[in-house]
């Protein structure tokens, strides 16, 4: 379905003052060319003066039959008929000719000329390109200005060539007749400019055949060239190739099916093909064969082949009309740069490729996957079409049409990764497409477009009458289209004229969309009509944008697309269908405030009351979301009014979001009273109604209202609203987090289920730990709530990242509560000092945490309950707890170093880490001059196993020297009791009298020797 709109994309016309009949013409570099009907000479205008005036005229070598301009270079290329011979020729520097210099130089592709050529190209050059095919069609790229010629069954790719003046007079020197010597010249990759005779920097242009392309039995009608993209038209079919270079010498296969001749042996039967539309890596599977034929002159590796389009009509027979007048015509490859590339350095970010049948034209997007963007119906037979980054302008017999396009969504979506999210939209590249005017005129014949002027010629044919019935009919369809009377000839009496018709500018065409999209808006705001309108001109801004630099231009098309965004997020704010999400990115992009947004969709008084869905969808986007604005009382009470009438179910989330802070607590506390009357009591509506409590410094019923439900059952609330217990978050570890007033409440009253909330909340990944030690922080209890929370988010924790990162912060807090001996001193947390005791004790941790270790019996007594203060012991406890469970003592060795080992406590938790180095040889030693009477538990627990003979090997040794060398051996001589026990029961008779020592002490002996040999004997 095609959209009609009346307006006026069309701001003025002139006549081109052509002295003789038109035949061909095109346009380019800000000039008009006119190729005289039947003659063998061209006229080039000027397009940016008023009237148009003559730039220059000069002769061509034939007939013209085709004529293409190309900006990168500033040349002419023709297809030229002479002596029943076809050529095709280039021109370069033409300009020259404006200076009426009537010097030409004529010469072959590759061979440069001697005189005018060396000294800057200071004359117009003619350049023979040579075929072993009838040219039949040429065109040229607008992105590289390579050459591209369709003959009868091949096509031929010519690179343009760049010769400066240095390399020119080398060459002069050497064989010019070498055309291989031009593989060393760079590609030429900007327009030349308008050149002048006293500039001798000009480069002299020339081309250089890269690649042929035969395809047997594909006569081609016209082709196009864009970037790497070849098209090719027959009469019927419609064929996209896509050209790289690669460095291996692999070419893509080419199809090997043939082509089937449909006529052969039945020259009496016409058969149709079937329509067929094949896109991507399915085009191979046409029935066109392609293969490349190595030239030998490729710079980089071999050309490699890959089918991107194919596509074929069957005929299209109307009353009337002759054959010729149903086949395709107008095929266009239309590159599109976004804001951010340069055309001499980059590819475009979008390639386009249009074509047309007399009835119906189709639009594809050829980069990033190929695929049908609009399918153009046309009210009336068109003849051509001519397709520009703004508008699609086409024209019958007796109109020129325009119809908005879709390039700028393709475009938008590749420059802007945040389109069809929240953040940003754009109307979708499948959007209906529309008419905005029809302009009559008489007798059009042909059409080309260059930046805001579109040119047409138009030929009355006076000895054709029409039928009375059909111009009626066509008129009465016009005057449905437009009602802009018919143009008229021009008073000089001949049939033929040339207009130059300027568009508005982009800016202005929107202006008047918006005045026409407030028609629809006074009678149906939601209406489709309104949205597609809009969705145009939202399109139409974004086309601009897109290739606009000038700051000052880009500023108001900047403003006008944040009107635009606005409108468009009216409309969708008060649409009930699937679509109605949109108004959140709309509203985002126009820049309003929600207060502004508030207001522009408050209901009229005339009107019910009711919001539409996509307003709600809106409002409740951004509360939920955080933001800096802060609405005030008035605003913040019309929220909680919209959301009790229109989504009840809504209005705790709302209640929570940081923008409401200055809501009205009494009132809104009544609004939620209500919503619990009839939706029942839940867990975060009652955590809401305490936080409103709260603000009312009515402690008690916040009390109350926590206290009907279990502190686990608050949990899961916090687990549903987060906003309940912080603002902030959602960007990563690195966003600011604050504590809401609820939790600063709770530091206070209850710091447990604080705790257990903020543990949920990470758990359930609504909290990162570097935000969460931010809110302790900022609540000014970083050691003691913060390491409360450090140690239950071990307990519940599973991720091995976390809990690596939790037991080094434990450690070095435990370790700074040790050193800290002074009640009054600062631990390293310099906020807060050292004055609270824990949520949980180091037997709590033992019991419910695998990572805090049962501690070793003679841990008790080398430090006994009470020796130090309850702080201390309770911090050397769970640090000691720590070392004896599965911590890895690597990384905590650094950190007891700030510890010293003078102290008891000290010493046994240095002596932990070498145990648990597996150092028990040292260990022992180290723990009988400091405490032997722990050597037994310390032995008994860790002397076991693989480490048993240890007792008699090391332990035993030791005490027996140590007792002979000590006055007061009653604490060593028990020690050896014990491990005489041991070695007794662990050895055999003949070991344990190697073990004995020589000094005459054997007696004390005699009895662990006579058990051991009553154990052995009994065995």
């Amino acid at each position: 379905m095609v959209h009609v709109y009346n307006c006026h994309p069309f701001a003025s016309q002139q006549i081109v003052q052509v002295e003789q009949e038109p035949g061909l013409f095109c346009s380019g570099g800000g000039a008009l060319f006119v190729v005289v009907t039947g003659g063998c000479k061209v006229e080039a205008y000027n397009l940016e003066q008023e009237g148009c005036p003559l730039i220059c005229r000069f002769g061509t070598m034939g007939t013209v039959r085709n004529i293409q301009y190309s900006k990168i270079g500033d040349y002419l290329v023709t297809i030229e008929e002479k002596n029943s011979a076809t050529y095709l020729r280039a021109y370069t520097n033409w300009r020259y000719q404006a200076e009426e210099r009537s010097r030409v130089g004529v010469r072959l592709l590759g061979h440069l000329l001697r005189g005018a050529s060396q000294r800057g190209g200071a004359q117009m050059e003619i350049i023979e390109i040579p075929l072993s095919e009838r040219p039949v069609s040429v065109a040229c790229c607008s992105v590289t200005g390579d050459l591209l010629v369709g003959c009868e069954n091949t096509l031929v790719l010519f690179t343009l060539r760049r010769q400066n003046q240095e390399n020119l007079q080398n060459q002069s020197q050497q064989n010019v007749q070498s055309s291989s010597s031009l593989n060393s010249q760079q590609t030429f990759g900007q327009s030349e400019g308008h050149s002048s005779s006293s500039d001798h920097s000009v480069s002299i242009l020339d081309f250089e055949r890269s690649v042929i392309m035969h395809i047997p039995n594909f006569t081609p009608k016209k082709v196009a060239l864009c970037s790497g993209y070849v098209a090719v038209q027959t009469e019927l079919e419609a064929l996209v190739l896509k050209l790289n270079t690669s460095e291996s010498d692999a070419l893509d296969e080419s199809c090997d099916m043939s082509k089937t001749d449909l006529l052969e042996d039945q020259s009496d039967l016409l058969l149709i093909p079937r329509q067929q539309e094949l896109l991507g890596s399915q085009a191979k599977n046409c029935d066109v064969p392609v293969s490349i034929e190595k030239t030998g002159l490729e710079d980089k590796g071999q050309y490699k082949l890959s089918y991107v389009l194919f596509r074929r009509f069957t005929p299209e027979f109307f009353t009337g009309c002759s054959v010729e007048e149903t086949q395709l015509h107008s095929m266009q490859l239309h590159p599109l740069f976004t804001s951010n590339q340069s055309t001499s350095t980059e590819e475009p970010a979008c390639v386009f490729c249009f074509f047309s049948l007399p009835s119906a034209g189709y639009l594809y997007s050829l980069k990033n996957g190929v695929e049908l963007l609009s399918a153009y119906q046309y009210p009336e037979r068109v003849l051509e079409a001519v397709l520009t980054d703004h508008l699609l302008h086409v024209i019958t017999k007796n109109a020129l049409q325009c119809f908005t396009v879709r390039c700028a969504a393709v475009a938008a979506r590749i420059e802007e990764p945040y389109i069809d999210t929240t953040m940003k939209a754009c109307p979708p590249s499948s959007l209906e497409v529309c008419a905005l005017r029809m302009q009559l005129f008489i007798g059009l014949r042909s059409v080309c477009v260059h930046g805001p002027h579109v040119i047409l010629l138009s030929t009355a044919d006076t000895q054709t009458q029409e039928e009375p019935e059909r111009v009626q009919q066509r008129r009465g369809l016009a005057r449905r289209w437009t009602t802009s009377p018919p143009k008229e000839s021009t008073p000089t009496g001949h049939g033929w004229n040339l207009y130059v018709v300027d568009t508005v500018s982009p800016l202005t065409l929107y202006n008047e969309m918006v005045e026409y999209s407030r028609q629809y808006a006074e009678t149906n705001p939601s209406a489709q009509s309104l949205r597609h309108l809009l969705s145009e001109a939202h399109l139409l801004l974004c086309s601009s944008l897109l290739q606009t630099t000038e700051q000052t231009h880009r500023k108001d098309l900047e403003e006008a697309l944040r009107e635009n965004c606005a409108q468009l997020g009216d409309c969708f704010s008060r649409s009930s269908q699937k679509d109605c999400h949109l108004a959140l990115p709309y509203y985002r992009m126009s820049g309003l405030s929600v207060t502004e947004v508030i207001a522009r969709n408050r209901p009229l008084p005339s009107s019910p009351h009711s919001y539409g869905l996509g307003f709600l969808f809106y409002l409740n986007h951004y509360l939920l979301e955080e933001t800096e604005e802060i609405l005030s009382q008035e605003s913040a009470d019309e929220v909680i009014d919209i959301f009790s009438q229109s989504e009840s179910s809504a209005l705790i989330s709302v209640c929570a979001s940081p923008s409401m802070i200055n809501i009205s607590a009494d009132r809104t506390l009544q609004v939620l009273h209500r919503l619990e009357d009839t939706a029942g009591v839940s867990v975060p509506l009652t955590i809401t109604m305490a936080t409103l409590a709260l603000r009312l410094d009515d402690l008690q019923q916040f009390m109350q209202l926590l206290d009907r439900h279990a502190e686990m059952l608050l949990v899961y609330g916090f687990i549903e609203e987060p906003r309940l217990l912080i603002h902030g978050g959602g960007g990563g570890s690195q966003a600011y987090v604050r504590p809401t007033a609820l939790t600063q409440q709770l530091a206070k009253s209850q710091p447990g289920l604080l705790v257990a909330g903020m543990v949920a909340l990470h758990e359930n990944n609504k909290v990162q730990l570097e935000q969460a030690d931010g809110v302790f922080k900022e609540l000014g209890c970083e050691n003691c709530l913060l390491v409360d929370f450090w140690e239950a988010t071990l307990m519940a924790s599973s991720q091995d990242a976390v809990i690596q990162e939790l037991l080094f912060r434990l450690t070095s807090v435990y370790i700074d509560r040790l050193l800290c001996t002074n009640p009054d001193k600062r631990s390293i947390f310099p906020q807060s000092p050292l004055r609270h005791k824990s949520l949980k004790s180091a037997d709590d941790l033992i019991n419910s945490c695998s990572h805090y270790g049962a501690l070793y019996p003679w841990l008790i007594i080398l430090c006994p309950p009470y020796t130090t203060s309850c702080l201390h012991q309770e911090a050397l406890h769970k640090l000691q707890s720590l070392l004896c469970g599965p911590l890895s003592v690597g990384f905590v060795l650094p950190l007891l170093e700030r510890l010293s080992d003078e102290t008891m406590w000290g010493f046994s938790l240095h002596l932990l880490c070498e145990t648990r180095r597996g150092r028990y040889d040292s260990s022992i030693g180290t723990l009988l001059d400091r405490c032997p009477q722990a050597i037994i538990a310390y032995a008994n627990h860790h002397l076991q196993d693989k480490h048993l003979e240890l007792w008699w090997q090391k332990l035993l040794p030791e005490l027996c020297n140590r007792t002979r060398a000590s006055a007061d051996n009653s604490i060593l001589l028990a020690a050896l009791k014990e491990t005489l026990v041991v070695v007794a029961a662990e050895t055999n008779p003949t070991q344990f009298l190697e073990l004995l020592p020589d000094d005459g002490t054997a007696s004390y002996f005699l009895p662990h020797l006579l058990t051991c040999t009553q154990k052995h004997l009994l065995a």
